[in-house]
């Protein structure tokens, strides 16, 4: 699948492993390995229905939002992935990492 991200600073962080807007993730190796699996993961998905196939990422659309899916980074932590698909699951946008998933307010 073609990710384009909207989130210039995640994709560095995916890619390099370091970005100073997100540096409280740096530090955690779970997190950092789990993060570039779920990348992983949508990148080698043909559609975004494939997501719903991995069970620990835990692939939703969200409610109340035009287009937006999401997918959880590791169990046990709030962080998701949320992306906007396009036809038909060819195409996907990264738009951010979240932390107030489900209304944590860290």
């Amino acid at each position: 699948m073609q990710i384009v991200f909207d989130d210039k600073d995640l994709e560095e962080l995916i890619t390099t492993g370091y970005n100073s807007k997100y540096k409280k993730y740096i530090r955690n190796k779970k997190f950092m390995t789990a993060l570039v699996t779920a990348y992983n993961y949508l990148r080698l998905s043909k559609c975004a229905n494939d997501l719903r196939l991995i069970s620990f990422l835990h692939y939703e659309q969200l409610a109340g939002t035009k287009g937006l899916s999401s997918i959880r980074v590791v169990n046990g932590m709030v962080e998701r992935i949320i992306f906007r698909e396009f036809d038909g699951g060819i195409s996907i946008t990264v738009l951010s990492l979240d932390n107030t998933h489900y209304g944590n307010k860290k």
